[in-house]
């Protein structure tokens, strides 16, 4: 158990520091979504059921919800059928 621990540790820090270094902000905001699944994983690992729906509710649902409409909004993602002009 303790190596899966460390594994999601190492996951953890690899999220953090590739969505800083990422230059779409569609694979950011998804990077984002797997940080706050790997870290409700870990809440659960440590005994804090709460936390864990919190933040798999907020981090990786609402949050990420919000991110995919501003990307939209602000038309950083393209729909479906449109070309690079």
């Amino acid at each position: 158990m303790l190596l899966f621990e460390y594994i999601l540790l190492i996951f953890l820090i690899i999220c953090a520091v590739s969505v800083s270094f990422s230059k779409n902000l569609l694979n950011s905001v998804i990077i984002f979504m797997s940080y706050s699944l790997i870290m409700s994983v870990i809440w659960i690992l440590l005994e804090s059921p709460d936390l864990a729906i919190t933040e798999a509710a907020v981090g990786a649902g609402v949050t990420s919800l919000l991110f995919f409409v501003t990307l939209k909004r602000i038309k950083a993602m393209k729909e479906e059928g449109e070309q690079d002009e």
